[in-house]
């Protein structure tokens, strides 16, 4: 899922440079590149002879440039066709863990990929699938009730004429199977007067990814897994490409990288510790040069923190969010 762009054949991985700058202090270790993609980041940090890449990635496409720093790199690359929600399970327990990347967006290649079904640019079967899932796209804009459509669109894609996009895609689907072509149709009859910019499918086709490839409860374990395989001192870099994961990756460091009282009824020496030494305060974005080269960029944040402390217990994280993930499962009963 690594959010590079094809251009003249070579792919550039996002906000590399700031990345490598802010990891580079800990060389001499194994990083796991949690959305290995089409390898960018793997390939910089394999270029220091001493460094070790895990890498995991849930689309079995990837396996075959996988298979190809294997090849080259040998004992020090390792490759996973895994979720990153299960990071801990993969054998890391002799390994010196200096870093966890994860890489939020979608390469060009898989955008542009067909039998994916991402883009509004494409035609036939909906799909959306990256690999491992339990459903499709098609199924859910055929099977899925007007009440849950609604609530996809809207809190995955932040639509605001959710409900009248269901609508009708419920009226046009009693007359025949909705295809990619199709959907674009009736969201461009529904917003036939919005100016804006952005492509009038964007956000639709954003919250069927989403709730296809349950990114929401992918990247809220991914992230508490990821923190309990991470050993202190290890670093976490989370590349965001949307203000909903992004929302989600500000508060988990954030909230965990503040001291505060567990209850205002118990005496002030009783902190709850801090987990994050947060490494940038505000996120780091693409300077005007990468968005020139590499427009799908633009969106980009780049946020860090360096863990310090140990917990097992995250339960306020997960409730904090627990009304996304409800509406991803709302799918699983199709």
């Amino acid at each position: 899922m690594s959010a590079t762009i094809k251009l003249e054949k070579k792919h550039f991985p996002v906000l590399l440079d700031e990345l490598i700058s802010i990891i580079s202090p800990l060389y001499s270790g194994t990083f796991i590149d949690c959305t290995f993609g089409q390898g960018g980041y793997s390939k910089k940090i394999l270029s220091h002879k001493e460094n070790k890449i895990i890498a995991l990635d849930r689309d079995s496409k990837t396996i075959k440039e996988a298979t190809k720093l294997k090849k080259k790199f040998k004992s020090r690359f390792f490759f996973e066709n895994v979720t990153f929600s299960e990071i801990d399970k993969i054998k890391v327990r002799k390994e010196n863990i200096k870093g966890i990347i994860f890489d939020l967006g979608y390469s060009t290649s898989q955008i542009n990929d067909p039998s994916k079904g991402i883009s509004f640019k494409n035609k036939g079967r909906l799909n959306m699938r990256m690999g491992i899932n339990n459903f499709s796209a098609h199924e859910v804009v055929n099977l899925m009730d007007f009440e849950n459509l609604s609530k996809i669109f809207y809190y995955f894609g932040e639509e605001v004429k959710s409900k009248a996009i269901a609508k009708k895609i419920l009226l046009e689907r009693n007359k025949k199977e909705i295809y990619t072509e199709d959907l674009v149709k009736i969201i461009n009859d529904v917003k036939k007067f919005d100016k804006k910019k952005i492509h009038k499918a964007t956000k639709v086709f954003q919250s069927l990814r989403i709730v296809v490839n349950q990114e929401i409860t992918q990247l809220i374990y991914g992230l508490i897994n990821g923190f309990k395989i991470l050993p202190k001192g290890g670093i976490m870099a989370v590349v965001t490409f949307h203000s909903l994961e992004d929302r989600i990756v500000k508060y988990f460091f954030k909230n965990y990288s503040e001291t505060k009282n567990t209850s205002r009824y118990l005496p002030e020496k009783k902190f709850e510790k801090k987990l994050f030494k947060i490494i940038n305060k505000k996120p780091i974005i693409p300077s005007f040069n990468e968005i020139n080269v590499n427009p799908s960029s633009r969106s980009a944040k780049l946020r860090c923190v360096e863990k310090i402390n140990d917990a097992n217990n995250f339960e306020s994280f997960i409730k904090k969010f627990e009304y996304l993930t409800e509406i991803e499962n709302l799918a699983n009963n199709l």
